[in-house]
């Protein structure tokens, strides 16, 4: 078969028709002979909706061949969750019986090969390899993993009267770039900070639009669920066992979101955290922005929460004053450029006193790493320095919201937490694998959850401080990124609860990379000069650059792309509070 033919034929595979899901009334069908590409932003006026292309396969047909049939089949699996039907047709009875779509969905990359080999007479079975590109995981709780690299498949078809039929397929489904596109939506689901109670953590997901209910359907069954395996044990969620959402209407200017089960009004806390849950689930997501929405349980309502309502879910309260070090002294930074130095020791000029942290809070504490040990100051006439950490080999010390200090002891193999209200160290448990890893570094993020991990010169993980009290524990430990061998991660700092920013030093210059640290998507950040070390606060990213003259201080101007001074000379280390 020529090539001009076989593009020809697949052309009929699949189909692609646009489906904006109707709240009570199915989809609107647009049938058409390729791809047929919506602009997200045409809801259809649905605040309710995100409208979606619907993949539609056809049964195998009698006269295809071993690859049309492997071609065909990959697109009933775009198709699968909205009709199961059709890849059945293209299995043979043995191999429906054990195959489930259930685990992990494969993505690969659109430009995929179906290897076949020369045929041969009178043969019934033949054995074909699928070869592509990984992209990443969707996992059976909706995260999405990327992850990179060549991938195969080996399939094995059996010719029959009908056609060809496939007689071993692996478990799980397994789509393309596009197809995840098309059928799936990057989420926001926000869950409460277990231990402070005061703060949402944001959970990113891979939500499917179904044809069956609005996507702000879609959101809030999923947010009733346990969050993905990255926060189990770090969150929790104000939405008691039992809770159902029975529908959810939108009028001129609200949704109105019906829910039954056991919630009580009389708890005026719990209230107001689900209400942050929901209404931060659905806007950041670009649902229901802007509109009120009132919340009816079992009939009667519940809560309503305006637009305009106070939110404090979301809010940094840490402070966005921004520091920097001077010849061993720290300054504050103001918005023409250079400040004076910090009241008490912490603004006095010493040696052997380095990796500044700043706590949040109207009364922060100053944190630095020397050679003895960790020590505090207070911003403050009367403050000193007060070795409160003892250790020669410790990471750069980091605060939580929680007003506590910690630092990994890599000599002794166990994470450090100090609280200052009781002036006492406690060792709080880690994986067992990172005792046998080298921690550079140890940075927990302003939701007090999240925690990023150097490990040797070339890896960051991610993990979550799970658990609460006495019983708080590191867990969940997952890789985020890792250089080309030779390269060496130079420094990480939160920019918000879900971006870290990354410097890479390797022969061929710096890389400065913004990850998502909830789906793994990655933005570089132009370099000119070459950097020491970095610290951000939201839109604020600060860096220190050496110079013959001594260090400056630079800032990412607005549009992320191009690099301002902010301080020419002897200004180092750049400082927000926590991150």
């Amino acid at each position: 078969m020529t090539r001009t033919r076989r593009r020809r034929r697949l052309g009929v595979v699949l189909a692609v028709v646009a489906a904006t899901v109707l709240a009570g009334s199915g989809c609107s069908v647009i049938q058409v002979t390729g791809p047929y590409t919506v602009n997200d932003n045409q809801g259809g006026g649905d605040p309710l909706n995100k409208p979606f292309q619907r993949m539609i396969a056809i049964a195998p047909q009698p006269g295809w061949g071993p690859e049309d049939t492997i071609r065909g089949l990959q697109a009933a699996m775009a198709a699968y969750a909205d009709d199961p039907s059709v890849l059945a047709g293209y299995l043979t009875p043995e191999a429906r019986a054990k195959w489930t779509a259930a685990g992990p969905v494969t993505v690969i990359q659109d430009a995929y090969e179906v290897a076949v080999p020369p045929p041969r007479e009178s043969e019934t079975t033949v054995k074909v390899s699928l070869k592509g590109h990984y992209v990443a995981l969707i996992n059976e709780d909706d995260s999405y993993k990327p992850t990179a690299g060549p991938w195969e498949r080996p399939f094995e078809l059996v010719k029959m009267p009908e056609g060809y039929r496939v007689s071993n397929l692996p478990q799980g489904l397994l789509l393309t770039e596009s197809d995840v596109a098309r059928a799936y939506r990057p989420t926001n689901l926000y869950y409460v900070n277990r231990s402070t109670q005061d703060r949402l953590v944001v959970d990113r997901v891979r939500l499917r639009l179904k044809t069956t209910e609005t996507f702000a359907q879609t959101v809030l069954e999923r947010l009733l669920q346990p969050p993905t395996e990255a926060l189990r044990g770090a969150v929790t969620s104000s939405f008691p066992a039992g809770t159902k959402i029975e529908s959810i209407r939108s009028g001129e200017d609200r949704v109105i979101i019906s829910l039954s089960g056991p919630l009580s009004s009389l708890d005026l806390t719990a209230t107001t955290t689900l209400t942050g849950q929901i209404r931060n689930s659905l806007s950041t997501n670009e649902i229901a922005k802007g509109r009120t929405i009132e919340i009816v349980v079992d009939g009667e309502t519940y809560t309503t929460d305006r637009p305009d309502s106070d939110d404090r879910w979301l809010d940094d309260d840490v402070g966005d004053s921004a520091y920097y070090v001077s010849k061993g002294a720290v300054h504050y930074l103001t918005k023409e450029g250079r400040g004076g130095a910090v009241a008490g020791a912490a603004g006095e000029q010493r040696d052997g006193y380095d990796h500044f942290a700043v706590s949040a809070g109207p009364n922060p504490l100053i944190a630095a790493r020397t050679s003895t040990g960790i020590s505090v100051a207070g911003i403050a006439p009367e403050g000193v320095w007060q070795e409160v950490i003892r250790g020669d080999d410790l990471t750069p010390p980091t605060w939580n919201r929680d007003g506590s200090l910690w630092t990994y002891d890599g000599k002794n193999g166990v994470l450090l937490k100090y609280d200052p209200s009781r002036n006492r160290v406690e060792p709080v448990e880690v994986p067992e694998e990172l005792d046998k890893l080298d921690v550079n570094q140890f940075r927990i993020a302003r939701d007090g959850v999240r925690v990023a991990v150097t490990t040797g010169e070339e890896t960051v993980q991610i993990g979550a401080l799970t658990g609460e009290g006495a019983g708080t524990k590191l867990g969940n430990l997952q890789f985020l990124t890792t250089t080309d061998t030779g390269n060496e991660i130079r420094d990480i700092a939160w920019r918000d609860d879900e971006h870290l920013l990354v410097l890479v030093e390797g022969t061929a210059g710096q890389t400065l990379n913004e990850i998502n640290v909830g789906d793994g998507e990655t933005t570089g950040v132009p370099l000119k000069d070459r950097l020491q070390s970095v610290a951000a606060f939201k839109d604020q990213v600060l860096a220190e650059v050496a110079t013959d003259n001594g260090n400056k201080l630079m800032v990412l101007n607005q549009d992320q792309q191009t690099w301002t001074a902010k301080i020419d000379s002897d200004a180092g280390t750049p400082l927000f509070p926590l991150g």
